[in-house]
């Protein structure tokens, strides 16, 4: 993968979609989120033409508090899975990446304050639509010891949410994929965030 790696979903659909594509354009996968379920359930895909299944990201509870988001290969491998850790946060997001029982990799906001304006600010007219616009949150992905692997950074947009994945290290290709699996979800679940 050429990094950076864009990440964009149109915010006014019934069924969330995500591209990925990598610097030169070149879809990295596809991402379609089942509609009406109880369960979350994520289709993960090589491009648009929904030919080519890679993934399904599939939670396993109803609640969302603290669901665990299993990543299965298409021929049935278990990749690993995705947790918020703790509830929904005023102060931070903060995801924890698991590979076979423990912890992987874990994703916090790098910058907190800006989800505590948000969330002061972000629900009064205009003025919250203007937050939500102006800031954007940023993210880091960093491995079990600690080196920082990934950073999302949201971009400004109006009718989409546009994210830059840029790559601070070398890391091994099976975790640079359950990294950027972890990453789709975790924009699903803070989809409403700026």
């Amino acid at each position: 993968m050429q990094y950076p790696l864009e990440m964009r979903f149109k915010i006014f659909t019934l069924a969330q979609q995500i591209s990925v594509q990598d610097a030169s354009g070149k879809p990295i996968m596809y991402v379609k989120q089942k509609m009406f379920r109880l369960k979350e359930k994520v289709e993960v895909f090589t491009d648009s033409s929904l030919q080519n299944k890679l993934f399904d990201i599939s939670s396993d509870r109803i609640i969302d508090f603290s669901a665990n988001y299993h990543f299965t290969a298409a021929d049935g491998t278990d990749w690993g899975a995705v947790r918020r850790r703790g509830m929904r946060s005023l102060w931070s997001a903060h995801y924890e990446v698991i590979e076979e029982n423990r912890v992987d990799m874990e994703i916090q906001e790098e910058n907190p304050w800006k989800r505590v304006l948000e969330g002061l600010l972000g629900d009064i007219p205009f003025v919250g639509f203007l937050i939500i616009y102006l800031l954007n949150p940023s993210y880091l992905i960093t491995l079990a010891d600690g080196t920082l692997a990934l950073r999302v950074i949201k971009k400004p947009s109006f009718f989409e949410r546009f994210f830059v994945i840029e790559k601070l290290t070398d890391i091994d290709s099976d975790d640079e994929l359950r990294a950027l699996l972890s990453l789709i979800m975790m924009v699903l679940l803070e989809k409403d965030r700026g």
